[in-house]
């Protein structure tokens, strides 16, 4: 039976309005619309009463207006409509909407929130940033560099030097420094030519961003979540396995379409101890980042095959990748899928995620 995560605040949740804030003008619009609308239909559905007073769907729109009951407003037109408002939950992914842009506008506005402030938010959307955290805090990451248009474009056999002598016998990946959902990232083998250089890093400049290549790591990734309930108190989950279908890597199309990866959880590839070690790695990354309320952490845990081999080696510790402070609510996302193994159905999970909101906004008055 699904845990129902009882909260010590019913009564404040009980009595709140929530509004549920998705789409947004990010590359991942499309993945938001779909958590937005799962997470609006978890917390209005059942009369069991756990669920708030009342939930407002609020789509942000390509232009950035936030449509509520059919109109399109500015944003402190919208909170003026929604008012009384007692928390925004932020279904939004990548860009502004996870950057740490809104947040800081939410607190200006005095308005609570869910899920990580504005540093961390900001801390954890670019990825050259978090690899410095990460390795002050003793976790590993892959050998890396950041790569600049201007860079490329003033020297790009300088730049391409650079990137090649990083220690990858398995090839690179070249990633947008602030991108997520894998948009416009490439797997490139040790013997990429330089068309296939210019093509993966062209791929990345043309959204406005710096590339971050960075070395492949050989192993099993995994996921891991990590939900802080309404006392504070941080529940690491299960990692989960993601075992791509037919591309090579773990890519839009194997994260979101139906003939996906496959996702296993618990892990079938990692030896316990190597479990615990990556959700150790998880929780210190989230903790390092500052992350609150809720995250998602994406790890390679080396070796080709790690239940079989010395998962007590320091070989086979986990390199961190990234870390999600808005991590993809459809009942399909892998946190989800970690919660219910935990036994916290979705709708559970989404009432901890508002709940813990709530009086984080209580803390701070």
């Amino acid at each position: 039976m699904a845990s129902t995560l009882s909260s010590p605040v019913g009564s404040a949740l009980e009595a709140a309005h929530v509004a549920v804030l998705y789409g947004g003008r990010s590359s991942e619009r499309d993945v938001s619309l779909i958590t937005g609308r799962d997470v609006v239909a978890a917390l209005s559905s059942a009369d069991d009463g756990r669920g708030p007073r009342r939930v407002t769907a609020v789509e942000v729109d390509t232009a950035g207006a936030w449509i509520v009951s059919g109109r399109p407003l500015a944003p402190h037109e919208a909170l003026r409509e929604l008012a009384p408002l007692d928390v925004v939950f932020l279904g939004l992914h990548g860009g502004e909407g996870e950057d740490g842009t809104l947040q800081a506008w939410l607190e200006l506005s005095r308005v609570a929130y869910t899920g990580s402030g504005p540093q961390a938010s900001a801390l954890c959307m670019d990825k050259l940033a978090l690899r410095g955290v990460a390795l002050q805090k003793g976790l590993r990451v892959a050998p890396g560099a950041c790569v600049s248009a201007e860079e490329w474009r003033n020297s790009a056999d300088g730049a391409l030097a650079g990137v090649l002598a990083l220690d990858a016998p398995f090839g690179w990946f070249v990633k947008p420094r602030c991108g997520g959902s894998s948009v416009a990232t490439t797997a490139l083998g040790p013997a990429a030519t330089r068309a296939e250089w210019a093509r993966a890093l062209d791929a990345v400049f043309a959204t406005g961003d710096d590339a971050l290549v960075e070395a492949r790591i050989a192993g099993v990734e995994v996921s891991c979540g990590v939900l802080a309930d309404s006392e504070g108190a941080e529940r690491v989950f299960s990692p989960i396995e993601i075992c791509p279908r037919a591309a090579s890597f773990f890519d839009y199309a194997e994260k979101y379409s139906a003939q996906g990866a496959e996702e296993v959880c618990p892990p079938r590839s990692l030896a316990p101890t190597a479990i615990e070690r990556v959700q150790a790695a998880a929780l210190a990354a989230h903790r390092a980042a500052r992350c609150a309320g809720y995250s998602r952490t994406d790890f390679i845990v080396p070796g080709s095959s790690v239940r079989a081999g010395d998962a007590s080696s320091v070989a086979h510790e986990p390199v961190l990748l990234e870390v999600n402070t808005l991590p993809g609510l459809t009942p399909r996302s892998l946190l989800p899928q970690e919660a219910a193994v935990a036994g916290i159905d979705y709708r559970s999970l989404c009432l901890a995620i508002t709940s813990e909101a709530l009086v984080r906004r209580g803390r701070r008055g």
